[in-house]
């Protein structure tokens, strides 16, 4: 097995999370590993709707945090909400500042619009529904032009090293088809979400939670695992994963019908179009089931406009034989978001010593059951700079690492079973039988193919949807029962490190 040292900040992944924190760990050294070039394969650069901030003049990051712990039934850490919130608006100027060419009114204000659950208009959009892709070429123009920042693309996760003591000391990662050791003084892993462990996702389906599940196996500590965000309106033409109809569009008006052309939504919420996503995620799979079929008709809140105001949407569409300015769109739910993950303090400390984590793999309590809309490359800038500048300070304790043994990788066909099994059984709505059938075939899977760091977080996501009965945001239980006092579920493997002993 190869060896590199590296004396600086070690980041795994180059989402909008990696690459803040690698900026502010300026002027230690980075290295930034990633499994995909740079603007590929992360869901930051596929978000559509934009980034939620208190930028208007009628609004207060006070209602932005009110908003967002609201959205999350309960469970979200307030003074995490406030941080997010207060944050946010010097976040979103600095990536303006970056060259992130936010829409802007006449006045050259940044231009908002109104998302679900939110009680201001505070979403910063570019063109409609360009803002991931926009935030990330500014981001990734800025890292490469960084001298403190080295980039090896093509580096695949395959586990943690740890020293006698269990303090995380580096990674193994897959680069050419060669092993090599990492070892580093304090490694942040923005490895993204789990999207990939379903069979309909709007996420590159290459995220599969390995992240998530090497920091558990490691001993980690995990918050949170059953609260999946399924995204109502995935558009339904058989792609993998699923183009998304931005939450902007029901925003603008657009309406949800079924195939009789009537309108749904009222029926199952008096906010109508802009419920909460759980809401109208299972609003859409009922009418679904039923068989009346769903779809969003923008026919008459955008039309002709969807070209210049939507022109993903619009293109994805057209892909799939549907042209959205006379037709309306085939949706169906879609994994989207997960907000469980490895817990971290404010600073994207976990509960390992070495180990940072930041973006979608991490849990930092502000999304709760169930994230607020455009809350995700948020929380992705606001929290991995401050990773990145907490890791920056990390001494370099200079123990010797364990040699690690890498994880065993789920073959590919395994795992295309396991994601048409966590769709059935671990999606938008669940039950008892389902997830026990969920936590069998997964079992027979691990039988075949090992304990691999993808089987572990869709066995965190499982057990935790059996063990919590009620429901709960986007954790809907078909047989639930009654939630008294909802709490947080927290997870703590038995530390089981691939490694062997020192030589």
């Amino acid at each position: 097995m190869d060896r590199i040292q590296h004396d600086g900040v070690l980041i795994v992944g180059a989402g909008l999370a990696g690459l803040s924190a690698a900026l502010a760990a300026a002027p230690r050294k980075v290295l930034v590993l990633t499994g995909a070039p740079l603007n590929h394969g992360c869901s930051s650069a596929w978000a559509q709707g934009g980034m939620a901030a208190a930028l208007s003049a009628d609004d207060a990051p006070a209602l932005h945090a009110a908003d967002t712990v609201a959205a999350g039934a309960g469970l979200v850490d307030v003074q995490m909400a406030a941080l997010l919130a207060e944050e946010g608006p010097a976040a979103v100027r600095k990536l303006a500042a970056m060259g992130a060419p936010f829409d802007r009114d006449t006045a050259g204000e940044f231009a908002t619009s109104l998302e679900a659950a939110h009680s201001r208009s505070r979403v910063a959009r570019v063109k409609g529904d360009q803002a991931g892709r926009a935030i990330m070429d500014a981001v990734v123009k800025a890292a490469l032009s960084a001298r403190h920042i080295q980039v090896r693309a093509g580096a695949r996760l395959r586990g943690l090293l740890q020293d006698a003591d269990g303090r995380v000391r580096g990674v193994v990662v897959d680069q050419d088809g060669r092993l090599t050791e990492v070892i580093a003084p304090v490694t942040i892993l923005a490895t993204g979400g789990i999207g990939g462990l379903y069979a309909v996702t709007t996420t590159p389906p290459e995220l599969r939670g390995e992240g998530l599940g090497l920091a558990a196996l490691a001993g980690a500590r995990i918050a949170d695992p059953e609260f999946v965000q399924f995204h109502p309106t995935a558009i339904d033409i058989g792609r993998d994963p699923a183009p998304l109809a931005t939450e902007a569009l029901r925003g603008e008006g657009a309406k949800l019908i079924n195939a009789a052309g009537e309108a749904f939504m009222a029926a199952y919420h008096p906010d109508a179009e802009l419920a909460p996503r759980d809401v109208v995620a299972r609003a859409i799979h009922a009418e679904r089931e039923a068989g009346r079929g769903a779809f969003l008709d923008a026919r008459e809140a955008v039309g002709d406009h969807f070209p210049e105001e939507f022109p993903a949407v619009f293109a994805a569409c057209l892909s799939g034989g549907v042209d959205p300015r006379v037709q309306p769109i085939p949706v169906s739910p879609a994994c989207h978001y997960h907000m469980g993950g490895i817990v971290t303090d404010a600073q994207g400390r976990t509960s390992l010593p070495g180990l940072f984590a930041a973006g979608e793999c991490a849990s930092t309590g502000v999304h709760g059951a169930n994230r607020l809309a455009s809350n995700s490359l948020l929380e992705a800038a606001v929290f991995g700079t401050r990773a990145g500048a907490a890791a920056r300070d990390e001494a370099d304790p200079a123990t010797r690492p364990l040699r690690a043994v890498a994880a065993p990788v789920l073959p590919e066909a395994a795992v295309a079973q396991l994601r048409i099994a966590m769709s059935r059984d671990a999606g938008v709505v669940r039950d008892a039988a389902g997830l026990t059938r969920l936590l069998a075939e997964i079992d027979g899977l691990e039988a075949l193919h090992g304990r691999t760091p993808t089987l572990v977080a869709a066995r965190l996501v499982a057990d935790a949807a059996l063990a919590r009965k009620a429901s709960l945001g986007a954790h809907f239980r078909a047989d639930g029962v009654a939630e008294t006092e909802p709490s947080r579920t927290f997870v703590s493997l038995a530390a089981t490190p691939l490694r062997i002993a020192a030589e």
